[in-house]
């Protein structure tokens, strides 16, 4: 859902929700006029290239008169492949991301928050002709950004896609995630030394993840995710009941990221 600072809310499975700002119709003007220089500047190489084949070819007899008519032809035809595709290639290869966008730190993903696929960027890009009247000014697809919700293009709703902005989030303090002023697990170091001998990294990025996130689950999804991740470990190293009956499973977890990452780095 769309909330008031313009941004897409995705939920992910394991309960956790996450915002994605989307991007403003004047970072993505800026954006474009970034691609229409690249693609200009690749229109004036190619087109270039093409005059030097035509002068080549041109001096041949029987060939001069043909060439100089069809490269009249090929120069209409090399403008109209280099803006059709430029964007479908740099948005399949970089993934969702053209010159400008990277540059202005925008990304197309899907509108569900799925992964972008091939057919989604090729109806978008097919749709900018519609987007770009009248006469290439981007007034219609300009007026959509500006009315939209979720500042979509003709083409963005087309595919069902959305332009976001990628926003650098500081890495959590793992110190202070999962540093513990007490840990029970301490008292028995041969168990440690099992469970960190028994947890593959995947394992141990899981519970990392579990406790760093915590906040960011709902309730309910807490309880659920770290009663799964806690039943694994227990299975793992079996600590004694004397040091693990009190412990929450959330508490369990923590104990366990306490030993596989501070102490093991000891």
């Amino acid at each position: 859902m769309l909330g008031k600072t313009a941004s897409l809310e995705v939920r992910a499975a394991e309960g956790v929700t996450f915002r994605v700002p989307i991007a403003s119709p004047f970072t993505r003007c800026l954006a474009l006029a970034l691609d229409f220089a690249v693609v200009l500047v690749l229109s004036l190489i190619l087109q270039q290239a093409l005059g030097i084949l035509v002068v080549i070819f041109s001096g041949v007899p029987g060939l001069g008169t043909m060439i100089e008519d069809m490269g009249s032809g090929a120069s209409i035809l090399l403008q109209f492949f280099v803006f059709t595709f430029y964007g479908m290639l740099l948005e399949w290869a970089w993934r969702g991301q053209t010159v400008g966008k990277r540059l202005m730190k925008l990304r197309v993903i899907d509108e569900r928050g799925l992964p972008l696929d091939l057919k989604q960027i090729v109806i978008r890009n097919l749709f900018r002709t519609i987007d770009m009247m009248p006469s290439m000014f981007y007034l219609l697809g300009g007026i959509f950004c500006v009315l939209t919700k979720r500042c979509q293009r003709i083409g963005d709703i087309a595919a069902g896609t959305l332009v976001v902005r990628e926003v650098e989030v500081a890495a959590p303090s793992l110190h202070s995630a999962i540093t513990l002023e007490t840990n029970s697990f301490a008292s028995m170091p041969h168990l440690e030394g099992r469970l960190r001998q028994n947890t593959t990294p995947d394992e141990a990025r899981v519970a990392l993840d579990a406790v760093t996130r915590r906040d960011e689950m709902t309730p309910e999804n807490r309880l659920r995710v770290f009663s799964r991740i806690a039943s694994y470990f227990r299975a793992i190293a079996e600590f004694p009941d004397e040091i693990t009956h009190n412990l929450s499973d959330e508490q369990y977890v923590r104990n366990v990221v306490d030993t596989l990452f501070r102490r093991a780095s000891r």
